[in-house]
Formats: structure tokens, C-alpha cells, sequence
């Protein structure tokens, strides 16, 4: 097996493992790396009965309820969909080994830049046992070795799914390994096991993703929480607007691509501000208002924001509106309040909409459509690590070609310096 799950292995001796994994990983071709994730996709079907009876005690036991217990959640449906997007990524071309640039110097020495893999990530994450496969699949398709840890309320969930990854014929022993979630401990010793772990990725709430960056001695890749907004300017298509402001709000609110604030311009205001708020609350989505967003729904019930308000990622069915002059102002705001995560404007004003595209300062900017597409499966990757908010090595949503480093491969005839 690829995994060893007892607690009584110690994390230095599962870091150990990967290591020793990393090299042969890297081996790998194409091909075997492919029929390798198709063997864990109909694994991971075949066992869809038993991953859904360790979900159930997960979820029993978690006292998790709302959208983190929705994380938390494994339904046929959703299993369905894990074997669907590590098919997705067999698909894919594989990067390891694609030349990014290649040239021939004067005296004759010719070069080449190659795509190869990271080594050994580390993955910290919460309550979502679907990280579990996706990012353990990105791996191995990139021929990395992965460690992974979970947060303890999906304890069962995880080792499951590593059990039935791991008992894939052909995947080396040490690729995947799991961590005990039982304390707080292996996630220190991981993120200082500089030598043996490459990159460190948490993926979760700002608390976590705080204390892995302060803290960690393993470069970090950090993937940001999603305060998300939607600005709905003074020319947008007000029935495309409710579109856009009910899916991005409402369709999984628990998810960091979902939008959390909503802008509207002041010529449009008095119309779209009622209708929005009335379309909303029909939704189960608590509201809140800045003082011209409360005096135009003064007919609906209305919370009054507070300066934290507009910092705040609700994860949860809540909105907070927002009356703004123009788009220059919308843009502001968003590089105020935001995380740089998603951002979106619904306009039928091109030259406002480039405007917004240019000055918003997000990993992922959207003109007329839902924020809830940042997203590696809707994005083509086929899964993803993480939405990356941060400018060094990779931002937005990452997979296979933001899990790879280069190096330089020389080919002379004798030169000397």
C-alpha cells in the first residue's frame, strides 16, 4: 500500500516515505501515471458504500452543522463526482517534461527548460473530504508524492479514501500519506520539515491559513478566503444581474467562491435595490445594508452593517449590500474590503467593464458572469489544490501546471568557461 494509516507511525517516518516515493513518482510515465487514476476512479465507485457509511459517522460526531457540515457531507452524487473529476484529470496533457523554452547560445551550448515536479507537498485542510482525492490525484498525475491532512471531523472520510487510493496496484509505497488530525501536532511537525517537504498548502479557513504562513519554515502557497463581490453597474441587464447575484450568493454559500458582498450602482439603486433584496430574502439569504441600501428596502427586513461587515467571508446564506457612485468607487471598495479572491461586474458598458477587469485586483475577475466559476473542474483542470490569492509561483486556481517547478537541461560538445 501506498499509505500507511496507523497513528503509531510517526509523521517523520511518513514524511520519510514520501520522500523516498518522490524519485520514482517522478519516473513515472505518462501513461502509467494515467491508468493509474483510472484504476482509483472505479475504485472509489466500487466503494461508494462504504465511503458514505464512514461519512455518516463523521457526520454524526462532528456536531458541524450548516455549510460546514455541508463540507463535510459525501453523497452518492458527490462520490460521483470525485471518480468523474480524477477521470477529468487523466485526460489532461501531462506537464512533467514539456519544454517551456529552449535556445542555442553562441558558443554552441544548447538550452532547454523543462517542467518537473515539485516533490513532496503537504496539504492542510478542513472539513471537505473531496480535497482529499482531488489534490492526492493532482499529485500523481505530476509525479509528486503528497501528505495529506485533514481536519479531524472528517477523520474516517479521509482514511477511507486514502485506503482505496492507496490499495491501487502500482502506486508507490509512501506517495500518499496521512497525518493523525487527532491534535494539533503533526500539522507543526509538518510545516517544519523543511528538507522533507517541499511546499506547505493550507486550505481552509483564515484561522488556519494565518498560522500555517506565520508559522511554517516550508514554503507556503496560500490559498486565500473568498470575500467575494458582484457589482451590478448602472447599465447591467437587470434580469442577468438576479442571475448572477442569486447563483454566486446561493448556490453553495459554503465555498469560498461565492460572493458575499453586492454593489450597486446609485442611478440604479432605487429599482434594483428592492428587487434584489426582495429576490434574496425569498432565497433564505439574510441581508444587511449600508444607510441607502436600509432606506431603499425600508419595506423588507434589512440588518445594518458594520465596518467588520465588509471584511467579513459570511460562508453561509448572508449578503451585505452596498450603494456605490460609480464604478471607480465599486473598484475601490473591492481593493478595500476584499480578498482578492473572485470578483465580478454585470454591465452592458464595455469600457466600464475593461475598466473593472484592469483596476480589480483579484486572482479571478468576471464581466457578466457568476463567481462561482473560480473553480479548477470549471476552470478545464479537472480539479484543483486551492484558489491561490497570493502573486509569487501561482494565483487563481492550480493544478497540474502550478504543482510543477523547471530546471535547465544543457547539452554542449566540450565547452569550457
Amino acid at each position: 500500500m501506498a499509505a500507511t494509516l496507523s497513528t503509531t507511525t510517526s509523521t517523520r517516518d511518513k514524511l520519510l516515505r514520501a520522500r523516498s516515493a518522490s524519485a520514482p513518482l517522478a519516473q513515472l510515465p505518462t501513461e502509467d501515471k494515467d491508468a493509474l487514476l483510472l484504476k482509483i476512479a472505479d475504485a472509489l465507485e466500487a466503494q461508494e458504500k462504504s465511503i458514505l457509511a464512514v461519512n455518516q459517522k463523521d457526520v454524526e460526531t462532528s456536531g458541524l452543522d450548516g455549510a460546514m457540515r455541508d463540507r463535510l457531507l459525501l453523497t452518492p452524487a458527490r462520490i460521483h463526482d470525485m471518480a468523474r473529476g480524477v477521470r477529468e484529470v487523466a485526460a489532461l496533457p501531462d506537464p512533467i517534461g514539456e519544454t517551456l523554452a529552449e535556445w542555442t547560445r553562441p558558443n554552441g551550448l544548447r538550452i532547454r527548460k523543462v517542467r518537473v515536479p515539485l516533490g513532496v507537498i503537504g496539504i492542510i485542510y478542513e472539513s471537505r473530504p473531496n480535497v482529499t482525492v482531488d489534490t492526492a490525484v493532482l499529485a500523481l498525475k505530476t509525479g509528486n508524492a503528497i501528505v495529506l491532512r485533514g481536519g479531524k471531523e472528517a477523520a474516517h472520510s479521509n482514511q477511507r479514501l486514502v485506503e482505496i487510493m492507496a490499495a491501487v496496484r502500482g502506486i508507490p509505497e509512501g506517495a500518499i500519506e496521512l497525518l493523525d488530525s487527532s491534535t494539533r501536532h503533526s500539522v507543526e511537525e509538518l510545516i517544519k520539515a523543511r528538507g522533507l517537504v517541499d511546499v506547505i498548502i493550507p486550505r481552509g479557513g483564515a484561522g488556519l491559513i494565518s498560522f500555517v504562513t506565520e508559522s511554517s519554515v516550508v514554503p507556503v502557497i496560500e490559498t486565500g478566503a473568498g470575500n467575494c463581490h458582484v457589482f451590478v453597474d448602472e447599465s447591467a441587464d437587470l434580469d442577468m444581474a438576479d442571475r448572477i447575484v442569486i447563483n454566486a450568493k446561493t448556490q453553495r454559500p459554503s465555498v469560498c467562491n461565492a460572493a458575499e458582498k453586492l454593489l450597486v450602482h446609485e442611478r440604479i439603486a432605487a429599482e434594483y435595490v428592492p428587487r434584489i433584496v426582495k429576490k434574496l430574502i425569498a432565497a433564505g439569504v439574510e441581508v444587511r445594508g449600508d444607510g441607502k441600501t436600509r432606506t431603499l428596502a425600508a419595506g423588507f427586513q434589512v440588518g445594518a452593517t458594520n465596518q467588520q461587515d465588509w471584511y467579513e467571508e459570511y460562508l453561509r446564506l448572508c449578503m451585505a449590500i452596498g450603494v456605490v457612485a460609480d464604478a471607480d468607487e465599486a473598484i475601490a471598495h473591492i481593493n478595500r474590503y476584499s480578498t482578492k479572491h473572485s470578483d465580478a461586474i454585470v454591465t452592458c458598458d464595455e469600457a466600464n467593464a475593461r475598466k473593472f477587469l484592469r483596476g480589480v485586483d483579484s486572482a479571478a475577475v468576471y464581466w457578466n458572469a457568476s463567481t462561482r466559476f473560480t473553480d479548477g473542474g470549471e476552470f478545464g483542470f479537472g480539479a484543483e489544490m486551492g484558489i491561490s490569492t497570493q502573486k509569487l509561483h501561482c494565483r487563481g486556481p492550480f493544478a497540474l501546471a502550478e504543482l510543477t517547478s523547471s530546471k535547465y537541461e544543457i547539452v554542449g560538445n566540450g565547452q569550457v568557461r
